[in-house]
């Protein structure tokens, strides 16, 4: 094994020791009975047999089995499910899956490089996701570079992150002046500067809070577009607001990896001609400081498609180019002429949105989404420019393409009325029936069922940390993953942890339950597990995965998403699986040929249920010293 893993690590599960002692299992009296009728039995088969002993019979036959033998009546600790449950058809050997090159070891499917120069620039399409056929996928498991450590624990990781997992210098010059990012020996440090707040992020965020309200709880979720290395998420998470931050895979190196390696949420994304991954009406607020974004050109989809994710009411921020440009234009080597005419641009845009500009001071803009459409439909009436989209499902974002055209509202009655049902504050929203549930607009899911959902997954978060009892140690872990989240209940039930939760509702699911995710105050996106995810190699801390191999049967193979898992999980990064018994038999196989240790164990409602867990950790390895991959 190369490099060098700072502290020791783990077992992935806690397995109960067999107790030895038979008398603390057993009553005397049933024993003496049972050795009484053995010993009648065995005097019967003398008498049978003329009296004539049978040398082997005594020593083939055990009354009472050994201490710590199994048998297959016996509800002995580990229990061997490869005996009983083996797959139908193919070998029960599991097939070992090489390392990639070391030049893989940050190795993005869907967002490779080489790949990219097949599309247009235009829009910057071909920064979008564009993944391999299946002929050019990987079947090798993807290296984490010498020397790769444990990351520091939360909150310390949000200022420090080790050199060796995140091998880039390129942010420590180009933003040098920015405070961005310093590089310090065997770590880089993050000192919370960013292009448009050079006194740190939290400044800026106290800035923003001087304009609207950010401490009452109103808002808890935000998207940061273009967001270098996320230091504005990284400094709300201190306010109790989770921020999702994307960038797209561009010149400047890692800029999402690094974010992702302090412990922030991200993914790789751009605003080109797709939709957002994320649902209409998702976020609180949003946020472009400096992001590079061309706002007013295209007709304006960018800022229609930041509308369809604002919730009503939500606030749109502004930062960098044009803002301010009275003072900067000739810090921008731009003609003011140039820069006003943008601004113009923008603020048309947002009054055809009906948004309302709440303030611009200093460097920063706020714009206001309406809380319903009346007001601008009467409008429409006159100016129908842009006209409001046609009934498309406006929560629909895999691959499905932005339009110049504004996402209406749902119906109110009156224009106090807001649009959708209003939000609790948080964190009294997190449990309370999300609008989109009690208004019955989320086919087959009742408050009730929301209900028994919450306390489902309470349960079985207990159960998870008695079989795990890492989940329950502060700082273990920190990105977490949830492959098919339905209401995000497994989130909810560790809110208090110093964890989030990536929330994923499959494309393919039948309901599109990532709506309600949102109005209960966590963040995901859509996944379709048959391709990679838009993140980086060693993402995750730990993933968990409720019925993904049941719901993609027949769809994809599963070596190719157990792959996929094993890319974006970190070296001793643990995952949990339920499933049919059946279909954990067959997980089980393949990652045993991915060198992680596992172990099947009962539901939480004991070994009669078919559904079981399966834990797992994926083992510490990494390139060697010359960038070879061993393992």
């Amino acid at each position: 094994m190369a490099g060098s893993n700072p502290q020791p690590y783990y077992t992935p599960t806690n397995k109960p020791t067999p107790n030895s002692s038979l008398w603390r299992r057993t009553n005397l009296v049933p024993l003496l009975f049972v050795a009484f009728l053995c010993s009648l039995s065995y005097s019967l088969g003398l008498w049978q047999n003329g009296g004539a002993a049978t040398p082997t019979l005594s020593a083939s036959i055990q009354c009472i089995p050994a201490t710590n033998t199994p048998t297959p009546s016996s509800s002995a600790a580990a229990l061997d499910f490869a005996a009983h449950h083996t797959a139908t058809g193919g070998s029960a050997k599991a097939t070992a899956y090489p390392s990639c090159d070391a030049k893989y070891s940050e190795y993005t499917p869907c967002e490779d490089a080489a790949r990219s120069l097949r599309y247009e620039r235009d829009r910057l399409i071909y920064r979008e996701r564009h993944c391999p056929a299946e002929e050019e996928r990987l079947k090798c498991r993807v290296p984490a570079p010498h020397g790769y450590k444990t990351p520091f624990k939360w909150p310390a990781s949000r200022d420090l992150v080790w050199y060796a997992n995140v091998p880039h210098k390129e942010l420590t010059v180009e933003k040098a002046v920015q405070n961005w990012i310093r590089y310090d020996g065997d770590r880089f440090r993050f000192p919370g500067g960013g292009t448009m707040f050079p006194n740190g992020a939290g400044a800026y965020i106290d800035d923003i809070g001087k304009l609207i309200h950010l401490k009452d709880g109103s808002i808890r979720t935000a998207l940061d577009t273009g967001c270098g290395v996320a230091s504005w998420g990284a400094y709300l998470l201190s306010r109790n607001i989770l921020a999702m931050s994307f960038a797209p895979r561009d010149t400047h190196e890692a800029q999402v990896q690094f974010a992702l390696e302090r412990g922030v949420p991200a993914l790789i994304g751009v605003m080109a001609s797709k939709r957002l991954p994320y649902p209409s009406r998702a976020f609180d607020m949003a946020h472009c400081s400096r992001c590079l974004i061309p706002w007013s050109q295209y007709g304006g989809v960018y800022l229609m498609e930041v509308d369809r994710v604002l919730r009503p009411g939500g606030y749109w921020i502004l930062s960098g180019p044009p803002i301010r440009w009275r003072k900067y234009w000739r810090g921008w080597d731009r003609t003011r002429e140039d820069l006003n005419a943008e601004q113009t641009a923008i603020e048309n845009v947002a009054i055809s949105l009906c948004w309302k500009k709440l303030v611009e001071k200093d460097d920063i803009s706020i714009w206001q989404k309406p809380t319903n459409h009346l007001q601008c439909k009467a409008n429409r009436k006159t100016a129908k420019n842009p006209p409001f989209c046609p009934t498309q499902d406006p929560d629909m974002a895999w691959y499905t393409n932005m339009e110049t055209c504004v996402t209406p509202l749902p119906e109110v009655s009156d224009n106090q009325e807001i649009a959708g049902g209003e939000l609790a504050k948080w964190p009294e929203r997190l449990n309370l029936v999300p609008p989109r549930i009690s208004r019955g607009t989320v086919e087959g899911v009742s408050p009730e069922d929301f209900q028994k959902d919450n306390t489902l997954w309470k349960r079985r978060m207990s159960y998870y940390k008695t079989v795990n009892n890492q989940l329950g140690q502060t700082g273990r872990y920190r990105n977490l993953l949830d492959m098919n989240a339905n209401l995000g209940g497994f989130a909810a039930a560790l809110v208090k942890d110093p964890v989030w939760v990536m929330n994923v509702v499959p494309a393919e699911a039948k309901v599109n339950t990532l709506g309600v995710v949102y109005e209960r105050g966590l963040i995901g996106t859509y996944q379709n597990w048959c391709e990679a995810m838009s993140t980086y190699p060693r993402t995750y801390d730990l993933i968990h995965a409720d019925s993904v191999f049941t719901l993609y049967k027949n769809r994809c193979e599963m070596e190719d998403i157990l792959l996929e898992m094993d890319r974006i999980l970190r070296p001793e990064g643990s995952v949990i699986f339920r499933d049919d018994v059946d279909i954990l038999v067959k997980v089980k196989r393949i990652i045993d040929g991915l060198s992680w240790d596992s172990q099947i164990v009962d539901h939480e409602d004991g070994p009669l249920e078919r559904e079981k867990l399966l834990f797992a950790v994926k083992l510490y390895w990494t390139s060697d010293q010359q960038g070879n991959s061993t393992s």
